[in-house]
């Protein structure tokens, strides 16, 4: 969330950060909303004054017994127009709020100006794009035929999109998270949180999923609970309405958690195989860090989950998004997307790990107290996948697959696997 009092100091330098974003946007309204409740919350401190100025001579008068008749008329109609005038004022409030929650983060210098996925940067490459000399099956063909996944009755227990994994295919699904979470908690120092996989209304406009991204969120309305399409909602909620120290900082959490989308089903009639699902998992980092320290630690979160895809050895490409291209908490953000070989290959987006800078703290009202006293900091917060296993299963599927019809394990997943090199129809 945006800082009304310093758009409305400094306007030009906020439409020009803004405008990277959307070159068409436009201040206008804001500024003549809050010149409105401005000048509305004047006029009701004035009446508030003539009020009880009104109201002493009232009470002098009937001390003195003299008619006061006129001034109970006065007082009356004060009253109605300052009730009329706190409604607006509520009202504009409430218009304000809701505007400025409606507007994304603002991009960082590191962001590259662009309109559009295709202004996107490529930062690095890793690995050798692999050759097979046999016609290779896609990641849906490979998983059916080895009896790792049923779409069919995962849609007769919930509907499209909810894949249904068995066997083997259950077993490399969990082998994925342990050890994705092993490194990340046990060689990178993420503390390993099991968050509740449903959020309340605060918690998820604290972190910015709405209002923008209601619409793809899924909600128990009785409840008014939505499930989380992502842990970060109830990492970053775990401290929403506190004050940290500065001794506490930095905190980093490493979690596991289903994640739920409506947004997916946008895909799904359209995008073979689990490319985009309504259920799906994820192990999601998230850091609490010093404003002075986050930069460097967004790239050094880059190559945590970097790290996951060398051991598993898939290749993969970093993609520096530009402004027209950031998701809407992000002032930076990169991409990282793997090779999956099959049907020609194409790159398939695996993570996004961004730089929210203080947006997310603000909204969630989440400060620390410098060590050295003053004012309240907001801590600038950071997360990114640390990987959605769907689509690392897409490209294991089909980097992994032999010529038999079977599918090798990576090395670094055998120990998770109760030892298993390889998966074939009997498995």
């Amino acid at each position: 969330m945006h800082d009304l009092r310093e758009i409305r100091n400094n306007p030009e330098q906020f439409l020009e950060g803004m405008s990277r974003r959307e070159p068409d946007f436009n201040l206008d309204e804001l500024l003549e909303m809050d010149q409105k409740k401005r000048e509305i919350t004047q006029k009701l401190d004035e009446m508030r004054q003539m009020r009880n100025s009104v109201s002493k001579q009232i009470g002098q008068k009937r001390k003195a017994k003299e008619e006061s008749s006129d001034l109970e008329t006065e007082m009356r109609q004060l009253g109605k127009d300052m009730k009329a005038g706190e409604e607006e004022e509520r009202e504009l409030d409430q218009n304000l709020r809701q505007l400025l929650l409606s507007w994304p983060n603002i991009p960082s210098d590191l962001t590259p100006i662009g309109k559009s996925e295709a202004d996107n940067v490529v930062k690095r490459n890793w690995g050798e794009i692999p050759t097979f000399d046999f016609e290779l099956n896609d990641h849906l063909d490979v998983a059916n035929r080895l009896g790792m996944l049923d779409f069919t009755r995962g849609g007769k227990i919930a509907g499209s999109g909810f894949p249904l994994w068995r066997n083997a295919g259950a077993l490399l699904e969990r082998a994925l998270i342990n050890f994705m979470l092993d490194v990340q908690t046990v060689e990178h120092g993420y503390t390993e949180m099991l968050t509740p996989l449903m959020a309340n209304r605060d918690s998820m406009l604290g972190s910015g999923q709405i209002p923008k991204l209601e619409d793809d969120m899924y909600l128990c309305e009785k409840e008014d609970l939505f499930l989380i399409p992502t842990a970060e909602v109830t990492l970053v909620n775990q401290y929403r309405g506190e004050i940290l120290n500065e001794e506490d900082l930095p905190l980093k959490f490493a979690a596991y958690s289903p994640c739920f989308r409506r947004e997916g089903g946008a895909y799904g009639s359209t995008t073979r195989g689990f490319l985009r699902t309504h259920q799906f998992n994820k192990v999601e980092l998230v850091r609490f860090e010093r404003p002075e320290e986050a930069d460097e630690v967004w790239e050094e979160m880059i190559g945590h989950a970097e790290e996951i895809l060398r051991r598993l050895e898939l290749p993969y490409r970093i993609l520096q998004l530009c402004s027209g291209d950031l998701t809407f908490n992000s002032k930076v953000c990169c991409d990282i997307e793997i090779w999956a070989p099959a049907d020609g290959g194409k790159w398939v987006e695996a993570s996004s790990i961004s730089n929210c800078g203080e947006f997310q703290s603000r909204r969630a009202g989440i400060k620390y107290r410098p060590k050295g006293g003053g004012k309240a900091r907001f801590p600038h917060i950071l997360n990114g996948s640390g990987l959605a296993t769907s689509r690392l299963l897409v490209a294991l599927l089909e980097t992994y697959q032999t010529e038999e019809g079977s599918l090798a394990i990576p090395p670094v997943l055998r120990p998770y696997m109760h030892g298993q090199t390889v998966v074939t129809a009997t498995n």
